[in-house]
């Protein structure tokens, strides 16, 4: 059965230590132990520290998120669940509003991991074409028989 990858980013207002960013950062352990024990949730990146803050892949200035769940009600219950809502709601103290898509979806082979460049792709799709069964949102989103390619 197809798994649900999901790649997340966000262009920060300061780096990781200016203390306008502390309510984000001190809640990042809580955060992703919440979703790490959430029902559905099957795998996401990270560094030795338990999160991904340190990789910026696209600059300094932009974290990412990238992890894979087994279905869209599964990944909808933990974004909006208590805990991480509420950092949800408050992510324009924190993140610069983007001009593009920061949230991407995609079907993935059960046990597949993605990678960033593979991710990027993804959310390169869907600013370029909108949502379709490659790349789509929450809001947009396409069931697994949409599933065109890996």
């Amino acid at each position: 059965m197809p798994q649900l990858a999901q790649l997340n980013v966000a262009l920060l207002r300061h780096p990781l230590d200016h203390p306008d960013l502390e309510p984000f950062v001190s809640r990042l352990d809580e955060v992703n132990a919440q979703a790490d024990a959430a029902p559905g949730f099957v795998w996401r990146l990270q560094e030795e520290t338990g999160n991904a803050t340190g990789l910026r892949p696209w600059g300094e200035e932009m974290i990412v998120n990238l992890s894979v769940w087994d279905g869209l009600e599964s990944l909808r219950a933990y974004v909006y669940a208590p805990g991480h809502v509420e950092v949800l709601r408050a992510r324009r103290r924190f993140f610069v509003p983007m001009g593009t898509p920061h949230l991407v979806l995609w079907w993935v082979p059960d046990g597949h991991r993605p990678t960033l460049e593979e991710a990027r792709e993804r959310l390169t799709l869907l600013e370029r074409n909108g949502p379709g069964p490659d790349a789509f949102t929450l809001a947009a989103a396409f069931p697994v028989g949409a599933v065109q390619g890996p």
